[in-house]
């Protein structure tokens, strides 16, 4: 059943493109700044913690510069944010083509991951930047990136898929979404190092798919080091267990989403 869904998407896999790069038109449309928001928002997030978090609390960073340290979570973690933010409300905010016209639903939220996804990709020019100016050098270990991307970009889609359903369903959501995010983000070494936390509950923080993410791009990215196979695994596997989970919910919904909106 599953392959069956795929194939249909790969049928409009046109749609998915025309519909992503609309997303990207419709989002920066009328702004006098344009894409630059895509640079701001991370960039700013940063210049804030650096000086709360490294002036005033004094936040370890296992001698990592915090600027360079921060912006490395921001980054992925403002992919996820921007996604989930705009994936949940991609049908309701289309009322009018989940009603009136028949194409593969998922493509909504796919376009508003893809959009934020070219967001990612823009803030990335600030990160390279950083990089240069503190001499960081890449590795080997940088091939590891794609496949934690991915994965991030798998654990965003399975939320994507069933916080769009499920809005649907349930209006409330639309509320929970931020909050859920906001607790997220302190919940996920992206303001601190994953060392200050205690032994005795390491193993249940990381749990959490978004702490094993953001630690495999520091260890990759800042230390030149292979990512903790054990961590990146759990979230590996939960990331692809939620994308299962929330995309197959998303099936099973969508053939009430007309009626129901």
């Amino acid at each position: 059943m599953l392959s069956d869904y795929i194939n249909e998407l790969y049928r409009y896999r046109e749609l998915v493109l025309v519909w992503g790069l609309r997303e990207v038109r419709v989002r920066y449309k009328q702004s006098l700044l344009g894409v630059m928001w895509a640079i701001l928002q991370p960039l700013v997030m940063m210049i804030v913690f650096t000086l709360v978090f490294s002036r005033f609390a004094k936040v370890p960073t296992d001698g990592i510069p915090y600027p360079l340290f921060s912006y490395t979570a921001l980054l992925p973690w403002t992919l996820l944010a921007t996604a989930i933010s705009f994936g949940v409300p991609s049908l309701v905010n289309n009322l009018n083509l989940v009603v009136k016209t028949y194409f593969p639903r998922e493509i909504l939220p796919i376009g508003a991951v893809g959009a934020s996804f070219f967001d990612f990709m823009v803030a990335s020019s600030v990160f390279a930047v950083l990089l240069l100016y503190y001499r960081i050098e890449l590795t080997w270990m940088t091939l590891w990136l794609p496949l934690v991307l991915i994965l991030q970009l798998v654990l965003i889609l399975g939320i994507a898929f069933a916080g769009s359903a499920l809005l649907v369903l349930y209006r409330d959501l639309r509320f929970i979404v931020p909050l859920g995010l906001q607790i997220w983000l302190y919940l996920t070494p992206v303001i601190y190092p994953i060392t200050i936390i205690p032994e005795q509950y390491l193993t249940l923080y990381m749990l959490n798919p978004m702490a094993g993410i953001i630690t495999a791009y520091r260890q990759i990215i800042l230390f030149g080091q292979q990512p903790n196979l054990m961590y990146l695994g759990i979230a590996g596997l939960e990331a692809i267990l939620i994308f299962l989970f929330g995309y197959m919910m998303f099936k099973k919904l969508e053939i009430s989403f007309a009626d129901i909106i």
